[in-house]
C-alpha cells in the first residue's frame, strides 16, 4: 500500500499541485490541501477496488478537499464555480462508458461551447487559460464556459433524471427509452 502512494505521488503530484493552485491562490493553503489529499490517498487506497478508475477517483478526493476548505474556512467568497463539474470521471461512473457518453453530449453544442467545455472540463485548462488561447476576454471565457454547462445540463435534463445528495454525489438517476437507445448507439 505504502508503495502505491508513493507511485501515485510521483505521477499526480505536479498536475494536483497545479489543479489545486488554479483554484485556491495561496501557495500555503495549497500546500497544505496537497498534503491532505495525499493523507487521504494513503489512508483509503486499500477500499479502490479498479485500479483503472484511480485517476478520477484522486481527482474527487481534490475537489472534495478543496470544498472542505472553503467551507471550513466560512470564507464570504463563493467556491470556484470550476468544481461543479469534474474534470475526470468520478468513481461511482463507468469512466469508459459514461466519459463517452458526456462526451458525445457535449459534441451536440454548438462549437464554441463544446469547445470551452472539452478544454475546460477534460484537458484542465483554467478559464484563463482558455481565454489565452482562444484569444477572447476571461470575462467572455467564464461566460462561456457557463453558458456551455447549463446547455449540457438541460440536455442532460431532457434525457435523464438525476437525483443528487447535499454533497452533489449522484445517488439515482432515471434515463428515457430513447436516451438508452441512443447510448447504446454510441457504446
Amino acid at each position: 500500500m505504502k508503495h502505491k502512494t508513493e507511485a501515485i505521488w510521483k505521477k499526480f503530484n505536479p498536475q494536483l499541485k497545479h489543479f489545486i493552485l488554479s483554484r485556491v491562490s495561496d501557495q500555503s493553503v495549497s500546500d497544505d490541501i496537497l498534503q491532505e489529499v495525499f493523507k487521504k490517498i494513503h489512508s483509503h487506497i486499500g477500499k479502490l477496488k479498479d485500479d483503472t478508475k484511480v485517476e478520477p477517483w484522486i481527482y474527487q478526493i481534490t475537489r472534495n478537499t478543496i470544498i472542505d476548505y472553503y467551507r471550513t474556512q466560512k470564507i464570504k467568497e463563493e467556491i470556484p464555480q470550476d468544481l461543479s463539474i469534474s474534470e475526470k470521471m468520478p468513481e461511482n461512473i463507468d469512466s469508459k462508458t459514461g466519459f463517452t457518453s458526456i462526451k458525445a453530449i457535449i459534441e451536440t453544442l454548438p462549437q464554441p461551447y463544446a469547445q470551452a467545455l472539452f478544454l475546460t472540463e477534460f484537458e484542465g485548462l483554467t478559464q484563463k487559460e482558455l481565454a489565452q488561447k482562444l484569444d477572447i476576454s476571461v470575462s467572455g471565457a467564464k461566460s462561456r464556459v457557463q453558458r456551455a454547462r447549463k446547455m449540457l445540463k438541460t440536455k442532460l435534463n431532457e434525457c435523464c433524471r438525476i437525483e443528487f445528495d447535499s454533497h452533489g454525489t449522484i445517488v439515482d438517476y432515471q434515463c428515457s427509452e430513447y436516451f438508452l437507445s441512443w447510448f447504446k448507439k454510441i457504446s
